[in-house]
């Protein structure tokens, strides 16, 4: 969630919201500031995104302050089972085998 101090609940600020992803996978709400990914991340596709936000007087459309930029980072999940194309495999590995 993005949120001035100069905003008091009045309807005269909006935020925007650029960078990666802005508007196809990251919206904002104009009014509230909140902050949403409107699509499921995956950490293989894209790591990190770096986003701008910014609140601005919704009648002069002059920033109230200095944009901000901030990193999301994509966690990773084990989202793809292994597969083994070439199986069956057979292997063997004797008593008492030193690490490696």
């Amino acid at each position: 969630m993005l949120h001035s101090d100069l905003d008091k609940g009045e309807g005269t600020v909006k935020y925007t919201l650029s960078g990666d992803g802005a508007g196809t996978v990251f919206t904002i709400d104009e009014t509230t500031g909140d902050i949403h990914a409107i699509r499921s991340l995956d950490r293989e596709e894209k790591p990190f995104y770096t986003l701008r936000a910014q609140a601005v007087d919704i009648e002069t459309r002059k920033p109230l302050e200095p944009e901000s930029e901030f990193i999301i980072k994509v966690q990773d999940i084990n989202d793809n089972e292994p597969k083994f194309l070439d199986g069956p495999y057979v292997a063997s590995v004797p008593e008492m085998s030193p690490v490696g």
